[in-house]
């Protein structure tokens, strides 16, 4: 029953992740997915990522912005939680507007130190970890 209540928890505090100006996506978890590893002679690239804040109170709204150069303009990108040792793919996401860069509003409810990256949805673009802590 304890782990099931802490998985289900997990699953709630993020329930309330808002992406931009797309609309409200409720995150249930899912199973996670690690980038894909690139084709062969392919490189994986980055993306930039940075967060408005590096604490917050559980469900306060703060923004993730970045660019994604080696991404087409208009490219999704996705939201990825670390929960319990794996990413988990959130399901909020938006798309790059015409200079390759995104403005994600996110509010969090899982308490404690909460790993966050971006994905394209492909998975070869990933963002640098960001930390936010959530009292």
């Amino acid at each position: 029953m304890g782990h099931f209540a802490r998985t289900w928890g997990a699953a709630i505090s993020a329930a309330a992740l808002i992406a931009g100006s797309v609309g409200t996506a409720v995150a249930v978890s899912s199973p996670s997915s690690a980038p894909k590893k690139p084709a062969a002679g392919a490189a994986l690239t980055t993306a930039s990522a940075n967060a408005s804040v590096k604490t917050v109170r559980a469900w306060q709204q703060f923004r993730i912005r970045g660019t994604v150069k080696s991404l087409r303009p208009g490219s999704k990108v996705i939201l990825q939680q670390k929960q319990f040792g794996r990413w988990t793919t959130l399901p909020a996401s938006m798309n790059t507007t015409s200079r390759s860069t995104y403005s994600m509003r996110v509010m969090l409810g899982m308490k404690g130190h909460n790993k966050l990256r971006l994905v394209d949805s492909r998975k070869r673009v990933v963002s640098p970890v960001i930390n936010v802590y959530v009292r």
